[in-house]
C-alpha cells in the first residue's frame, strides 16, 4: 500500500481520469482527477502521510466536487420542466357525463356521474333527466355544472 502514499502515483490517477473524461462525459471522472491532484499536492507537502488519511481526503474531496458540481450546473444549466395545468376546472370544461338522477327543475341538484364516480350536479333550471348525457360547464365548489347535451 506505499503507492499509495506516492505523489506520482496520484498525478497519473489525475491524469487517466482526466482522459477517461473524453469517453466518458458527464463531468464525475474530471472530479475525480481534481481530488486526485489535489491529495497529490498533499502527498508532495506530506501533509498526507498515511494510507488511510491519503484515500479519506480523495474520497472527501471527491464527494464535495461532485456535490458542488451538481448544485453549480443545476443553478445555471437547468433541466426542462413542464408545468402542467393546475386548474381542474379547465380541464374538465365540456366533458359529456352520465346523469344519474334527475336534475332541476329550478335550483333542484341532481347526481352525474365522472371520472368513475359520482358527483352532485346543478342545472341551468331546465330539466336533465336521468340516463340523458349531459356536458360539464363548470366547476362550482364540490358541485359540478351542467347542461343538457345538445
Amino acid at each position: 500500500m506505499e503507492y499509495i502514499l506516492f505523489f506520482e502515483t496520484w498525478i497519473i490517477l489525475a491524469i487517466l481520469f482526466a482522459c477517461l473524461e473524453i469517453f466518458v462525459p458527464g463531468g464525475i471522472l474530471l472530479n475525480l482527477g481534481i481530488a486526485s491532484l489535489l491529495v497529490a499536492i498533499g502527498v508532495h507537502q506530506e501533509i498526507l502521510d498515511t494510507w488511510v488519511l491519503t484515500l479519506t481526503t480523495w474520497f472527501i474531496i471527491a464527494t464535495l466536487l461532485l456535490i458542488a458540481v451538481y448544485f453549480i450546473t443545476e443553478r445555471f444549466f437547468p433541466g426542462e420542466t413542464t408545468v402542467e395545468n393546475i386548474y381542474e376546472e379547465l380541464d374538465i370544461y365540456g366533458k359529456n357525463v352520465r346523469v344519474i338522477e334527475q336534475i332541476g327543475p329550478g335550483t333542484q341538484a341532481g347526481r352525474v356521474e365522472f371520472q368513475g364516480t359520482t358527483w352532485t350536479a346543478l342545472g341551468d333550471g331546465t330539466i336533465i333527466d336521468a340516463g340523458s348525457q349531459a356536458s360539464i360547464v363548470c366547476k362550482e365548489n364540490i358541485s359540478l355544472v351542467v347542461e343538457p347535451t345538445k
